[in-house]
């Protein structure tokens, strides 16, 4: 059975999108040039309250693409693969194509 974590108040789950190391015809491409700090979102949690007990939504939700902090997080290993958790405000945009 596969865990499935809810991360509680404005806390994100997120999927790194690891970049290809190669083109589709084996040419190796150089570190630098294909690196994007970004991920999937894979789970959010409700939000938090502010003073006057008013949810605060979280500003992504499952299935967005955004782009990360080239540090922060919480690396979390569920069911053989690697998520990291970020708060809501750690994340620096979603992504579009």
């Amino acid at each position: 059975m596969a865990k499935r974590l809810i991360p509680s108040l404005n806390r994100v789950l997120v999927e790194k999108i690891i970049p290809p190391s190669k083109t589709s015809i084996g040419i190796l491409l150089p570190e630098k040039t294909s690196k994007l700090n970004s991920g999937k979102v894979v789970a959010v949690g409700p939000g938090t309250r502010d003073s006057n007990g008013n949810l605060i939504a979280v500003s992504v939700k499952e299935g967005d693409t955004v782009l990360l902090p080239e540090y922060g997080g919480t690396q979390i290993n569920l069911s053989d693969k690697e998520y990291h958790l970020y708060r809501d405000e750690d994340i620096l945009g979603t992504l579009h194509d």
